[in-house]
Protein backbone atom coordinates (compact mmCIF):
# COMPACT_ATOMS: atom_id res chain seq x y z
CA UNK A 1 0.00 0.00 0.00
CA UNK A 2 1.40 3.35 -0.78
CA UNK A 3 -0.01 6.15 1.54
CA UNK A 4 0.76 10.12 0.15
CA UNK A 5 1.68 12.06 3.27
CA UNK A 6 1.48 15.78 3.51
CA UNK A 7 3.65 17.91 5.57
CA UNK A 8 2.67 21.44 6.97
CA UNK A 9 4.22 24.44 8.93
CA UNK A 10 1.54 24.52 11.50
CA UNK A 11 -1.30 24.99 9.53
CA UNK A 12 -2.31 21.35 9.18
CA UNK A 13 -5.79 22.08 11.09
CA UNK A 14 -6.53 24.53 8.19
CA UNK A 15 -5.72 22.42 5.39
CA UNK A 16 -7.91 19.28 6.67
CA UNK A 17 -10.63 22.35 7.24
CA UNK A 18 -10.05 22.87 3.23
CA UNK A 19 -9.37 19.76 2.10
CA UNK A 20 -13.12 18.55 3.69
CA UNK A 21 -15.21 21.14 2.01
CA UNK A 22 -13.23 20.93 -1.24
CA UNK A 23 -13.47 17.59 -1.56
CA UNK A 24 -16.57 16.34 0.33
CA UNK A 25 -14.68 14.74 3.25
CA UNK A 26 -13.83 14.08 6.54
CA UNK A 27 -10.56 13.59 8.49
CA UNK A 28 -11.30 10.16 10.00
CA UNK A 29 -8.64 11.12 12.78
CA UNK A 30 -6.65 13.42 13.95
CA UNK A 31 -4.07 13.53 16.68
CA UNK A 32 -2.82 16.46 18.07
CA UNK A 33 1.05 16.54 19.98
CA UNK A 34 -0.79 17.36 23.01
CA UNK A 35 -2.92 14.03 22.96
CA UNK A 36 0.31 11.75 23.39
CA UNK A 37 2.73 14.23 25.14
CA UNK A 38 0.65 16.61 27.73
CA UNK A 39 2.98 17.11 29.77
CA UNK A 40 5.42 18.80 27.00
CA UNK A 41 2.64 20.24 24.61
CA UNK A 42 -0.63 21.30 26.86
CA UNK A 43 -0.91 24.55 24.49
CA UNK A 44 0.21 22.50 20.96
CA UNK A 45 -2.51 22.77 18.30
CA UNK A 46 0.04 21.32 16.28
CA UNK A 47 -1.07 17.76 14.58
CA UNK A 48 0.93 14.69 14.95
CA UNK A 49 -1.00 12.71 12.82
CA UNK A 50 -4.40 12.80 10.83
CA UNK A 51 -6.08 10.32 8.42
CA UNK A 52 -8.31 11.30 5.09
CA UNK A 53 -9.55 9.81 2.89
CA UNK A 54 -9.51 12.11 -0.83
CA UNK A 55 -11.41 10.51 -3.57
CA UNK A 56 -10.71 7.07 -2.44
CA UNK A 57 -7.31 7.13 -1.72
CA UNK A 58 -6.12 7.29 2.26
CA UNK A 59 -4.21 10.12 2.91
CA UNK A 60 -1.82 11.01 6.15
CA UNK A 61 -0.99 14.98 7.43
CA UNK A 62 0.35 16.48 9.94
CA UNK A 63 3.03 19.60 11.04
CA UNK A 64 5.85 18.01 11.44
CA UNK A 65 8.11 18.49 8.34
CA UNK A 66 6.87 21.38 6.99
CA UNK A 67 9.78 23.33 7.01
CA UNK A 68 10.52 24.29 2.99
CA UNK A 69 14.09 25.67 4.26
CA UNK A 70 14.40 21.62 5.31
CA UNK A 71 12.76 20.05 2.65
CA UNK A 72 13.80 18.81 -0.15
CA UNK A 73 13.55 19.90 -3.67
CA UNK A 74 11.74 17.13 -5.44
CA UNK A 75 8.68 17.45 -7.89
CA UNK A 76 5.95 15.51 -6.71
CA UNK A 77 2.02 16.62 -6.94
CA UNK A 78 -1.09 14.78 -6.26
CA UNK A 79 -3.64 13.82 -9.44
CA UNK A 80 -7.29 13.92 -8.34
CA UNK A 81 -9.57 12.42 -11.32
CA UNK A 82 -13.25 13.92 -11.51
CA UNK A 83 -16.28 12.02 -12.94
CA UNK A 84 -17.27 15.56 -14.57
CA UNK A 85 -15.93 18.90 -15.69
CA UNK A 86 -18.89 20.37 -13.40
CA UNK A 87 -17.17 18.68 -10.14
CA UNK A 88 -13.81 19.53 -11.11
CA UNK A 89 -15.09 23.33 -11.08
CA UNK A 90 -16.54 23.48 -8.04
CA UNK A 91 -13.64 21.45 -6.11
CA UNK A 92 -11.17 24.02 -7.67
CA UNK A 93 -13.39 26.89 -6.21
CA UNK A 94 -12.17 26.07 -2.95
CA UNK A 95 -8.61 26.63 -3.63
CA UNK A 96 -8.78 29.46 -6.62
CA UNK A 97 -7.63 32.09 -3.60
CA UNK A 98 -4.10 31.59 -2.50
CA UNK A 99 -3.03 29.14 -5.04
CA UNK A 100 -0.39 29.32 -7.79
CA UNK A 101 -1.51 28.32 -11.29
CA UNK A 102 1.11 25.96 -13.01
CA UNK A 103 -0.64 24.81 -15.68
CA UNK A 104 -3.87 26.90 -16.14
CA UNK A 105 -6.87 24.68 -16.83
CA UNK A 106 -7.44 23.75 -20.33
CA UNK A 107 -9.16 20.95 -22.47
CA UNK A 108 -6.12 18.16 -23.46
CA UNK A 109 -6.02 14.93 -26.50
CA UNK A 110 -7.08 12.67 -22.61
CA UNK A 111 -9.30 15.23 -20.48
CA UNK A 112 -12.07 17.35 -21.26
CA UNK A 113 -10.61 19.72 -18.85
CA UNK A 114 -6.96 19.58 -17.04
CA UNK A 115 -4.81 21.68 -15.40
CA UNK A 116 -2.24 22.02 -12.32
CA UNK A 117 -1.74 24.30 -9.58
CA UNK A 118 0.00 24.81 -5.50
CA UNK A 119 -2.58 25.25 -2.79
CA UNK A 120 -2.44 27.92 0.08
CA UNK A 121 -0.47 25.13 2.12
CA UNK A 122 2.55 24.22 -0.80
CA UNK A 123 0.69 21.13 -2.03
CA UNK A 124 0.67 21.15 -5.64
CA UNK A 125 -2.67 19.28 -7.37
CA UNK A 126 -3.18 18.44 -10.90
CA UNK A 127 -7.17 18.28 -11.50
CA UNK A 128 -8.16 16.37 -14.63
CA UNK A 129 -11.82 14.59 -16.27
CA UNK A 130 -12.17 11.27 -16.71
CA UNK A 131 -14.23 12.39 -19.55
Amino acid sequence: MLIPHLHFCGNCEKAIAVYEKAFYTKAESIVYNRDYAPEECLDDNRIAHAVMNIHGQQIFLNDRFGNKEKSLNCAVHLIVMFPTVEELLACYDFFKEGSTVIDPFTELPYSKLAGNFIDEFGVQWGFMTEQ
